[in-house]
Formats: structure tokens, C-alpha cells, sequence
């Protein structure tokens, strides 16, 4: 979900065994990628709070979990986030949390569990999706739904996108149940469908029939984030982090059906209004158009506070006035040639589908692009909509939106939650700089935001920058050691602000 490049883009003693007995070997990992495997790894008891010498077990045991997670072949279509629903519920309930199932549609699934605390803060949710996009095995190096260990990663699809993040959050629940915290703010663990769709029965079904679920909830984590390891470290999650940014606002989609129409024939006789070619032109048009370039306030401070670790002098002094930048044309041109940076200083448009006749002799009377628009926080659809019908300028070609599309929402900075993050963040990489990101892509976080919900994306994991081409990419894969400094990294900020 969430693409990066460039300078950018989730008191106490542990008692593993009673003393002087043998720990009971934990179950084995393989078994088939096609099924669910239900057993899970021994879990680390703990007696209060974790310590230091806690969070290597803990670590141990998100893999294991991990492993299994990723094995449960949940890509959508069709999803099949009920077999993963099912998997998750059995997590929890061997550790005394009851969970609920909600099954919208076939197959389909949402998974609602609730840590209780005293009342006297509001909830916090965390969540996270099932779904996975496609992986084609034979593009990777081991099979993506193995939960292959090696090489000190867990591989497969949904690593990184985003079941290793859920693991950390279904952590965070497990040691706070164990540890016995006590809450001042219920902790909802929400499992949803759909994700990678944009669509569907998961977040936005819970939106809609189960608001209650979720009403009053202060806070909400999710994916959307990212923490950026310097390059060098030795891999993920080892050595130091350059930035930490934590998603407070996203483009939102504005997904476009383009049609041409014109007359049909025969391949062998052209005709002069073959739709394929009126298609063409009005793509064309569109291909060729450089939308105005926008500054928003989210943009602008991220791109200052980027200033602060840039290198290049000359780049440092534009992102520190990125307004003044963009009346330069040589900043404008090397700004924009970074695809990251473009995408968040402009509406941006990239044509993704073309459908025209299904034989090679045919002129169809119909062709049709699908056209993926995301839109900057502040900009109204319709008149975008608008620019882009008069940019064509061929009444033959009709574009209409794929369907419901929403503005985008920003959360604040001046929260509890929001300087726990930091504060964590500050603690354990002190040089690092915390701030914020404007995500160019989307996560189902606009749901909980649009019902008052303060939303934040986090990147638990430290990543590189070629450790971020796991995403929706080949051999995706998180490290060991990063899978144990997200769960850790989660723990704390929500310990931080949950507990009394």
C-alpha cells in the first residue's frame, strides 16, 4: 500500500519455563501454503511489564506467528480473509480474548476483538487488513505462501503488506493481556477485508454496520508510515535510522472510467471515428498534461523537516521553502524528476487500463482507459473532473468515476498519541528526525477519520530503501530483527498512552 522512493517512505521478569524444566519444543513451520495452520508457537509468560532481557522471546514468538500468518493465502481476489478471521480468533482466544467474527459476504471477513480498560481515557484501535495483493510464484525465490524462514527473515506476500505489522499490533494485545497492565483506554483490535481493493465489505463495511464498534474510539494506528534505516546498517533493523514519518494525512482517489465511442467495421476497411483511435488521441491529451503544481501545509512541513537531514546543499536550501523552490526552474525540474516528491506536490494521473475489441479484425464500436487519479488534500473533484472533460474536448469520449471517492482528512500533531510516537521514536534513535508523512497512495484509515477518529500510519519496521521493494513486489520479506523492534516499537507507544 504504501510505495516509497527517494528520501521517503506499522517491573517485570519473563518466565519462559518454570525453572529447571525443559521448554517444550516449539511446533514445526512447514505445512502447506493452501491451508491455515492453527497451532501456535509457546508463548513468553510474563509476570508484569516486559524488560530488556523480554523482548528477544517476544521477538521469537512474532516470527513464529508470523510465519504461520503468512501461510494463509488471503490474496484478493477473492481474499478468503475468513480462513485468516478464523486464525487470528484461535491467537486470541488461547489467551483468555474473546473476539467476534463478522462474516459481510462469502469467504469475507472482519475480526473485532477488545482489551477493556477502566474508562477513563477513550479506546484506542488498532488496525490492520487480511488481504493481500497478488504474488506470482514464479518471480520469488521461495513460495509466497510458505512463511519461509531464512537468511534471519520470514518471507512471503504480506510481510511487509501488511500481516507482520498486524502481528506487532496482535503482540501488543497478547503482552498487555499476559502482563496483566493495568488500562485506563480499551485497546480494539480490528482485522479487516478488502484493503487492497479500495473497496469491498472490509473497513468501509465497518463504517457503515458496525460504526458502534469503534464510536468514541480517541485514536486509531494502522499502516501508512514509514521508518527509514540508513543504508549500510547491516539490514533490517539493525544499525541506525535516519527518519521516522508518521502518516497524518493521504491523497485520496479519484478513479476514472474514460469512453470513446465511434463507428464499428471490419479491420479492413478504416473507418474515421474508430473509437480506438478517438481513445488514443483523448489519452494522449491526458498523458501530456502537467497538472498545476500545489503546495499543501502537510507537504510543506515535510518537506522542511526533510531539509534538516538533505545532504545536498542545494536541495537542502529548496526543501527548506519548497514555495520559493517551485518559482525556479531548475529546482522544479530536479524536484519533480523524483517520482515521490511529484506525487506530492501535484495531482497526479497515471493511465492504467485499455480495453478495446477482443479481436484483431474488429473496429469496436467501444474503447474504453481506466485512469488512476489521486487527488491533493483541498482539491474538489468536480472541478478537476471538469478540467479534464475540457482538456479532451471530443464529445464522442464520456468520462465518468468509477465510483464513491471522498476528501482527504488530516489528523493533528498535538495529540497524546502523536507525541508518544515521537517520544518513542526520540528514545530509541535520538539523531533521528520524526515527522510527518502525506501518504501519495491510501489506507482504509479515512473511515475512522471522517468519524472523528485521530488516525495515524505507522512504520514499526526499519526499512531501507531496497527493503521497501517488498512491497506489492517479489520476495517481500521482513527481518527478524526488525519484526522485533516493530513489536517492541508498538508495545511502547501504546503501553505509553493506554496504561495508568
Amino acid at each position: 500500500m504504501v510505495e516509497v522512493r527517494g528520501g521517503w517512505w506499522k517491573v517485570g521478569v519473563l518466565v519462559v519455563i518454570a525453572a529447571g524444566c525443559a521448554r517444550r519444543p516449539a511446533p514445526p513451520l512447514a505445512g502447506p501454503s493452501s491451508a491455515p495452520v492453527m497451532v501456535t508457537p509457546d508463548r513468553a509468560a510474563l509476570m508484569a511489564a516486559p524488560v530488556e532481557g523480554d523482548w528477544k522471546a517476544l521477538g521469537d514468538e512474532a516470527t513464529a506467528l508470523l510465519s504461520q500468518y503468512l501461510r494463509i493465502n488471503t490474496t484478493n481476489p477473492p481474499g478468503n480473509e475468513i480462513a485468516a478471521a478464523r486464525w487470528l480468533a484461535e491467537v486470541l482466544r488461547r489467551e483468555g480474548i474473546e473476539s467476534q467474527v463478522f462474516e459481510p459476504a462469502p469467504g469475507k471477513a472482519n475480526l473485532y476483538a477488545r482489551l477493556a480498560g477502566d474508562g477513563s481515557a477513550r479506546p484506542i484501535v488498532l488496525l490492520n487488513h487480511m488481504d493481500v495483493v497478488l504474488a506470482s510464484p514464479e518471480f520469488w525465490t521461495v513460495d509466497p505462501f510458505g512463511g519461509v524462514i531464512k537468511d534471519g527473515s520470514v518471507w512471503g506476500r504480506g510481510a511487509l503488506d501488511m500481516k507482520g505489522e498486524s502481528i506487532a499490533q496482535l503482540m501488543t494485545m497478547l503482552i498487555l493481556k499476559r502482563a496483566r497492565v493495568p488500562l485506563k483506554r480499551d485497546i480494539i483490535f480490528l482485522a479487516t477485508a478488502d484493503e487492497e481493493i479500495g473497496a469491498g465489505v472490509g473497513a468501509a463495511w465497518i463504517a457503515e454496520h458496525k460504526p458502534d464498534l469503534v464510536r468514541g474510539a480517541e485514536f486509531l494506528l494502522n499502516e501508512g508510515g514509514l521508518t527509514r534505516a540508513k543504508t549500510g546498517g547491516g539490514g533490517q533493523g539493525v544499525g541506525a535510522v535516519e527518519f521516522y514519518g508518521v502518516g497524518t494525512t493521504e491523497k485520496s482517489p479519484f478513479w476514472l472510467d474514460v469512453t470513446a465511442r465511434g463507428t464499428a467495421g471490419h479491420g479492413s476497411r478504416p473507418t474515421p471515428d474508430n473509437s480506438v483511435h478517438r481513445l488514443i488521441r483523448a489519452l494522449n491529451r491526458i498523458a501530456e498534461w502537467k497538472t498545476p503544481l500545489i503546495v499543501t501545509p502537510a507537504a510543506e512541513r515535510s518537506f522542511r523537516d526533510l531539509a534538516t537531514i538533505e545532504r545536498d546543499t542545494t536541495v537542502r536550501r529548496w526543501l527548506s521553502d519548497i514555495r520559493a523552490a517551485l518559482r525556479d526552474s531548475a529546482a522544479v525540474r530536479v524536484l519533480t524528476s523524483d517520482l515521490t516528491y511529484n506525487a506530492l506536490l501535484r495531482n497526479t494521473i497515471s493511465i492504467t487500463g485499455l480495453k478495446g475489441s477482443t479481436k484483431t479484425n474488429v473496429i469496436p464500436p467501444v474503447a474504453t482507459a481506466a485512469v488512476d487519479v489521486r487527488l491533493l488534500p483541498g482539491q474538489d473533484p468536480a472541478a478537476f473532473l471538469a478540467e479534464f472533460v475540457r482538456l479532451i474536448g471530443d464529445t464522442a469520449v464520456t468520462v465518468k468515476p468509477q465510483g464513491p471517492n471522498w476528501p482527504a482528512t488530516e489528523s493533528s500533531t498535538e495529540t497524546e498519541m502523536f507525541r508518544a510516537i515521537a517520544d518513542v521514536a526520540r528514545r530509541r534513535h535520538p539523531e533521528a528526525l520524526v515527522t510527518t508523512l502525506m501518504l501519495a497512495g491510501f489506507t482504509d484509515s479515512h473511515y475512522f477519520r471522517r468519524m472523528g477518529i485521530a488516525s495515524y500510519g505507522l512504520g514499526p519496521f526499519p526499512l531501507t530503501q531496497a527493503d521497501s521493494r517488498g512491497v506489492h513486489g517479489n520476495d517481500e520479506r521482513v527481518s527478524i530483527d526488525a519484526l522485533r523492534t516493530g513489536v517492541r516499537f508498538y508495545y511502547e507507544v501504546v503501553s505509553r498512552v493506554a496504561a495508568r
